[in-house]
């Protein structure tokens, strides 16, 4: 891990978001927090900080999600911490006159918020073409982790914060930046280091090793059976899938592959394709990879090595459409990555 020292970007940040809200108070109160689709958690410990951060300045707020939380890890946190995130309900993000979008921002479309409302608050990693349309907008793409960004803030604001939330947001970076290796800064090193001496340790080596349903098995066997390879690039279709969490796990896993430097990974969820791209080259922006692979970029983000999106199948839900739409964003991920034009990708494990 190489970091780099800042200019104080993060205090910066900080600063920012607890000078909007010692200003505004209770005026937004109630605050409703959004945390993306299926949220990881980097966002459900950025929503927990802020809600934390909130009430401090008198605000109550609620935090939702769109979406389930399917993967082990992220349910274990959930449980153990007893974390309050609750699934968005019909209704609720229309009547909400205040909204605070955590991990995420309005254009995207990993969250159900109108790309043509504006939010009260936009706390987020990752970059943006767009202006964002927030009151309080701070995207910080050299972050790691979005929940860096309120530990920072709770650090300034706060002489004791709860153990459950620091196990959170420890939590929350170093599964945003694979145990820190992606980090970029010194200070959020520190940041880290700060919030970890306030974990709940136990807590946490059991969020890190939990324990797995049949279903997770059940898909790693599906990835590993769809897997093909070419070059250093490793690649895998797995058809219909229950979150994008899948997809993410089995890019994730791929990865590990001592024969490939990328991995990219799609299933099929209602009517969309979910996209997952992974690298460990130095230096990787899969985010812009995946970007200029989709149609729409929107449609993608990502930090480092990381990146993910969701394409609409815009044919009828048969098969050679879906075949056809995995296929041809294979090709564009190909060419992106300097691979030739028919690159002859083969079963990676028959």
């Amino acid at each position: 891990m190489t970091t780099k020292r800042t200019n104080g970007a993060g205090n910066h940040h900080a600063l920012q978001l607890l000078t909007f809200l010692a200003q505004k108070g209770d005026g937004i109160s109630p605050l409703l927090i959004l945390a993306h689709d299926f949220p990881d958690p980097d966002a459900l410990a950025t929503a927990w900080g802020l809600q934390v951060l909130a009430r401090d300045f008198g605000i109550d707020s609620r935090i939702v999600y769109g979406g389930l939380i399917t993967r082990a890890e992220n349910r274990a946190m959930m449980k153990l911490l007893k974390l309050p995130a609750h699934r968005l309900r019909d209704g609720e993000l229309k009547k909400a006159k205040h909204v605070a979008l955590v991990d995420t921002q309005p254009r995207f479309e990993n969250n159900p918020f109108p790309a043509g409302r504006r939010a009260t608050i936009v706390i987020d990693q990752h970059r943006t073409d767009e202006a964002v349309a927030a009151d309080l907008a701070i995207v910080d793409p050299t972050c790691g982790a979005t929940c860096v960004i309120v530990a920072q803030a709770l650090l300034l604001q706060r002489s004791e914060i709860p153990s459950p939330l620091a196990t959170a947001l420890a939590y929350g970076i170093i599964s945003d930046t694979l145990d820190l290796y992606r980090v970029e800064r010194d200070d959020v090193v520190q940041t880290y280091l700060r919030i970890l001496r306030r974990a709940d340790m136990r807590a946490l080596a059991q969020i890190q090793n939990p324990q797995r349903s049949r279903h997770f098995f059940t898909i790693l066997s599906r990835g590993l059976q769809a897997a093909a390879v070419y070059r250093r690039v490793i690649v895998a279709h797995l058809g219909a899938v229950s979150s994008p969490e899948d997809v993410a796990h089995v890019a994730d896993f791929l990865l590990t592959y001592d024969r490939a430097d990328w991995s990219f990974c799609t299933g099929r969820l209602r009517g969309s394709l979910c996209l997952s791209l992974r690298s460990e080259v130095p230096g990787a922006q899969a985010g812009e990879v995946l970007r200029r692979v989709v149609d729409d970029r929107d449609d993608a983000g990502g930090h480092g090595g990381v990146a993910g999106g969701r394409v609409s199948l815009r044919g009828h839900d048969v098969e050679d459409e879906w075949k056809q739409l995995e296929r041809n964003l294979q090709e564009r991920l190909a060419h992106e990555l300097g691979l030739p034009g028919r690159a002859d990708f083969r079963r990676a494990f028959s």
